[in-house]
């Protein structure tokens, strides 16, 4: 098993949960996250004042798969959480080593 952790535009939240239902995929956490990539934020003005804004707010999803299915979800994750701009986000894959269902005790994939 995997986790597929995914930071992302959080306008594109929606259609990429529907991508992922699509996928059979309904399980995941989301988190409202904030932070910054290689161009440390944006600028921007407000009444004829220029200011930074450091931390942009970002969507965070996080699901643990099968690894047959891996490659699919983070297809459905860039196709549809891309918009061609700076900022669109990271996708990053870590091994799942132990996973346990808390109401009914099951381990392993059963817990998925």
């Amino acid at each position: 098993m995997e986790k597929i952790t995914a930071i992302m535009r959080e306008e594109r939240l929606p259609i990429v949960l529907a991508a992922l239902s699509e996928l059979g995929y309904g399980g995941v956490t989301i988190t409202q996250v904030r932070g910054h990539g290689r161009q440390r934020g944006i600028k921007e003005q407000w009444r004829g004042t220029e200011f930074r804004v450091e931390f942009l707010p970002k969507a965070k999803i996080e699901l643990v798969v099968h690894e047959r299915d891996t490659d699919r979800i983070i297809d459905a994750l860039c196709d549809n959480a891309r918009t061609g701009n700076v900022g669109d986000g990271k996708i990053w894959v870590s091994p799942v080593t132990r996973i346990v269902r808390v109401r009914t005790g099951e381990v392993g994939e059963a817990a998925v």
